[in-house]
C-alpha cells in the first residue's frame, strides 16, 4: 500500500528527511522534473553522503511512490559517470545535470558542472573498425528481418532490428543513446523527423505486417557509411 500521494518534490524532501537526514547533498530527478510522469512513474533520488563507503541503490515506497534511491560519496559517482559514457548511456550524468537540487546545491555545483559537460562532450567516437562490426550485424539481423516467415519470431527480430538501427545511426552521428523508451528520446534529440520516421515504420510493420518501410529505413541508414556488408567482412582473422 502506498498511502496517501504527496507531491513530488514534497515526498523527495519528506523521503530525504526520514532516510537520509544527515546526507551532504539530494537531487529529484527523472521524469517528475521533466513533465513527463505516467500513472506508474517513480521518483529517481540521487544522494550524496561524504560518510558513505561505497555506493549502492534501493527500492522504497513512501508517501505515496515507488522511489528510486542512488546513493553515492564524492568519489564513487565519477566511476559510474565514466561507466555510463563508455556504454553511451549516460543515466547518472543525465540526473545530476538536468535534476532538482533538494541539498547542498554548493556543494553538488561541481559535479553538475562535471555532468553538463559530459554531455555536452557527447559519447566517445565509434571507429572504423567499430562500424564495420555494427554494419556486418546490422546487416545480418535485416536479413533475418526480409527472410522471416513466422509472424510471432518476425516481432521479435523487429525489436532488435529497432534497437540495433537506432544504436547505429545515433552512434556514428555522435549522439547518446538509450535502452526502451530512452531509444526514441534519444532519436528525437537527435533528429525529430528520422524519429518520425523510425516510429512510422516500425509501427506500419506491426499493425499490417508490411515489412517494406523498415527495410527501407534500415538502408538509409546504412547507407552514409557504405551500405549493407556481407562479403569480405572479418573478424579475429590473424594477419599474415
Amino acid at each position: 500500500m502506498m498511502g496517501k500521494k504527496l507531491p513530488a518534490i514534497d515526498a523527495a524532501k519528506s523521503f530525504i528527511q526520514k532516510n537520509f537526514p544527515d546526507c551532504d547533498g539530494a537531487i529529484l530527478a527523472g521524469s517528475v522534473i521533466r513533465g513527463e510522469e505516467t500513472e506508474t512513474s517513480d521518483l529517481d533520488i540521487v544522494i550524496f553522503d561524504g560518510k558513505l563507503f561505497a555506493p549502492y541503490r534501493e527500492s522504497f515506497i513512501d508517501f505515496g511512490w515507488p522511489i528510486e534511491v542512488f546513493v553515492h560519496n564524492w568519489s564513487s559517482y565519477k566511476a559510474y559517470f565514466f561507466n555510463d559514457c563508455e556504454r553511451a548511456r549516460p543515466s547518472l550524468p543525465r540526473m545530476v545535470a538536468e535534476g532538482i537540487i533538494l541539498r547542498g546545491e554548493a556543494t553538488i555545483a561541481s559535479i553538475r558542472n562535471e555532468a553538463e559537460e559530459l554531455l555536452a562532450r557527447g559519447p566517445k567516437e565509434w571507429t572504423n573498425e567499430t562500424i564495420s562490426l555494427k554494419r556486418y550485424f546490422l546487416t545480418d539481423t535485416l536479413d533475418d528481418f526480409i527472410g522471416c516467415t513466422n509472424r510471432a519470431e518476425a516481432i521479435f527480430v523487429a525489436g532488435s532490428l529497432a534497437e540495433a538501427t537506432g544504436e547505429f545511426v545515433l552512434r556514428t552521428n555522435n549522439s547518446w543513446i538509450g535502452s526502451s523508451k530512452w531509444i526514441l528520446r534519444a532519436l528525437k534529440k537527435y533528429d525529430m523527423e528520422l524519429a518520425n520516421h523510425f516510429v512510422d515504420a516500425f509501427d506500419t510493420f506491426y499493425k499490417t505486417g508490411d515489412k517494406n518501410k523498415v527495410i527501407q529505413l534500415v538502408d538509409e541508414v546504412l547507407q552514409p557509411h557504405g551500405g549493407r556488408l556481407f562479403e569480405g567482412f572479418s573478424i579475429g582473422k590473424p594477419m599474415l
